[in-house]
């Protein structure tokens, strides 16, 4: 049962190293959400004196860990994202480089906007200047293809969202030769005999029981993803999103924050206002229709802040591939009850 058990957790790692093209079936690292890689490869890599470069989308699983380095002595530099222009993106980013610059590290694409940011020409910049990038694809992954080869260090990633894990389950990919210092240590059921952590991988970063039946889950989640493509959920779900996009800017009511989303510039989640109304309001008068939506501050204090809904947070919307038209057209019938 142990050997059946193990693997499973090798055919899951297995399935994900394809999905995210890591010809290294062992640097596909299982974590306990995208929250833990993120802070594996952050509190890793980072040490006294060094400088980071992060976007002005970034969630607040970016944001509070450099928070907690600065006592440190680590700083960072945000770098203003410029929607629907890479040009002016990239440029922010490299402005923002200084000696001391070690780890990019910034969103794939914005979870509040659902903006999109270069991440390709991000990497060629980072390895241009001998810099280490890392990519949060907690927003992405499983909807927009990726390739670690296009020079991702570190990518970061949920379970549970567009690849339709269970809850609690997460990945890192270590693409590159450099490796995080390790924030857990303990057993890994290999080379027991020494006290020292293990340093090859995975079972560097994977001390303790791990999470099978989740891992399980999220392989099961991943063989959905690789079955329908990528490419195809994202054409279903962005042509909900414009539909509803086009049909909320007909209302002088709804306060939109972006242009139309289209698939070079955005991922398919689009956040509104009602005008006058509160956020949290909206949403629990969808709820009790039975529509799932969240509101607030999305745990992304500075993706708000950069489109001035700070203060009043956003209503987003999040199709998936099981979302239907007739769905959306429900969706624009309890807002215009509203």
């Amino acid at each position: 049962m142990a050997l059946k058990a193990s693997e499973e957790i090798f055919l899951a790692r297995k399935q994900t190293a394809e999905l995210f093209g890591c010809d290294k079936l062992e640097n596909v690292i299982f974590t306990l959400n995208c929250t833990a890689a993120l802070n594996t490869v952050m509190q890793g890599i980072l040490k006294s004196g060094d400088h980071a470069i992060v976007s002005s989308l970034e969630h607040n699983a970016v944001m509070r860990p450099l928070e907690k380095l600065r006592e440190k002595g680590v700083s960072y530099t945000v770098a203003e994202v410029f929607p629907c222009d890479n040009d002016k993106t990239v440029d922010s980013f490299r402005k923002a480089i200084n000696a001391r610059t070690k780890l990019v590290i910034c969103t794939h694409a914005s979870n509040v906007w659902g903006i999109r940011l270069p991440i390709e020409r991000l990497s060629a910049l980072c390895h241009e200047y001998g810099i280490l990038f890392a990519v949060d694809a907690a927003q992405t992954a499983g909807v927009v293809p990726i390739d670690v080869k296009c020079g991702i260090d570190f990518l970061c990633t949920a379970g549970h969202k567009g690849l339709y894990g269970p809850m609690g389950t997460g990945v890192l990919v270590v693409s590159g030769e450099v490796l995080p210092d390790t924030l857990v240590q303990g057993g890994t059921g290999s080379n027991s005999m020494s006290y020292e952590q293990p340093e090859e991988l995975p079972d560097r970063f994977e001390s303790g029981t791990p999470n099978y039946s989740g891992i399980v889950g999220l392989r099961a989640g991943i063989g959905f993803v690789s079955s329908k493509t990528p490419e195809k959920i994202a054409m279903h779900e962005h042509t909900l999103i414009r539909y509803l996009y086009r049909e909320l800017a007909k209302r002088d009511n709804i306060l939109l924050y972006t242009p139309e989303p289209t698939e070079e510039y955005f991922v398919p989640i689009l956040s509104f206002n009602v005008r006058d109304k509160d956020s949290e309001a909206v949403s629990a008068y969808l709820n009790k229709k039975g529509i799932a939506v969240r509101a607030g501050l999305h745990c992304s204090p500075a993706a708000h802040q950069m489109m001035g809904t700070l203060s009043t947070g956003a209503v987003r919307v999040s199709p998936s591939v099981f979302t239907k038209m007739a769905e959306m057209d429900y969706f624009l019938s309890a807002i215009r009850s509203i």
